[in-house]
């Protein structure tokens, strides 16, 4: 048995891979590290495991590097990541690759992959492997940060997963009421034929923050959202639920890894967003979510 919090420090915006029995989860910059990483047996005892990227893109500034998300590639790893450009002092996406799961990451590149400066700049970088083996990368334009809109955006990857193969498509957009002014930290996962694409919304510093979903006939679209939404909110245990990641067991179950507040420190940098975990149900081809769950529950299998 276990219970939340899975980690009890400040570890935001969680990305997740599984290698040779040990998952590793990627998150947002803290004081220590540009990707600090976790490494785990089970999903539930994490260790810490240093920084993933010691160095940012030449085209970056070091202290705003967000959200990373890492895939199989290119003959070993890729990690997708939001950094400060330099040229157009908005926040952009790049790319690194590491020989190792746990790093180093090195972009080479002197620009980034994606930078939609005119539209408030990119972020929430988050990678898709189709089963014909076709990539995929999902964002999010910054629009909140200039007063617009929020779009959800994807494209086709180049085979190699360091450049887009196609034109992004707008995906979903910030039009619903419990949505206010941004959608982001979008991840597709695909199960039985039908595309979910995953994603929070409202304002991450406030218990407002939450989870919902889509389902989208392709990778691409186009994608409807979810009349239950949200399917992840506050709760007395856990303020603000959000940026989440959904993995799947050997076992074959789904659990989902985000972050939250604790309800009396919300905005604070300690202890900050605390990694939780929480079971996924499938009724009748849909997601339920198991929580924030602070009661004591089993182990993932």
């Amino acid at each position: 048995m276990f219970s939340n919090p899975v980690f009890a420090e400040n570890f935001p915006d969680p990305g997740v891979i599984r290698h040779e029995n040990t998952w590793y989860a990627y998150g947002t910059n803290n004081a220590a590290a540009n990707v600090p990483v976790l490494s785990s047996p089970d999903l539930v005892h994490w260790t810490g495991a240093g920084d993933a990227m010691p160095e940012v893109g030449t085209w970056a500034t070091k202290g705003n590097t967000w959200a990373p998300e890492v895939i199989a590639g290119d003959g070993g790893w890729l990690l997708y990541y939001t950094a400060r450009s330099t040229a157009t002092d908005r926040q952009c996406i790049g790319v690194a690759f590491s020989a190792e799961p746990e790093g180093p990451f090195v972009d080479e590149s002197d620009r980034p992959l994606i930078c939609q400066a005119d539209e408030g700049g990119s972020i929430d970088a988050s990678p898709f492997t189709a089963a014909d083996g076709k990539r995929y990368l999902y964002w999010k334009n910054d629009g909140n940060a200039i007063r617009q809109p929020t779009y959800l955006y994807g494209a086709e990857l180049r085979a190699d997963g360091r450049a887009l193969a196609g034109e992004p498509k707008q995906l979903l957009v910030n039009d619903a009421a419990w949505e206010d002014h941004v959608i982001e930290a979008p991840q597709l996962v695909e199960r039985e034929g039908t595309f979910f694409l995953f994603y929070s919304a409202n304002a991450f510093d406030r218990d407002v923050y939450a989870m919902g979903y889509a389902t989208c006939d392709s990778p691409l679209g186009p994608c409807r959202k979810a009349a239950e939404n949200p399917i992840l909110k506050t709760s007395p245990a856990a303020a603000g639920p959000g940026h989440s990641f959904l993995v799947t067991t050997p076992a074959g179950e789904s659990w989902l890894l985000y972050h939250a507040w604790p309800p009396d420190a919300i905005g604070s940098v300690s202890p900050g967003r605390q990694l939780w975990l929480d079971k996924v149900d499938w009724v009748d081809g849909k997601p339920v979510v198991k929580g924030p769950t602070a009661d004591p529950q089993p182990l993932p299998r």
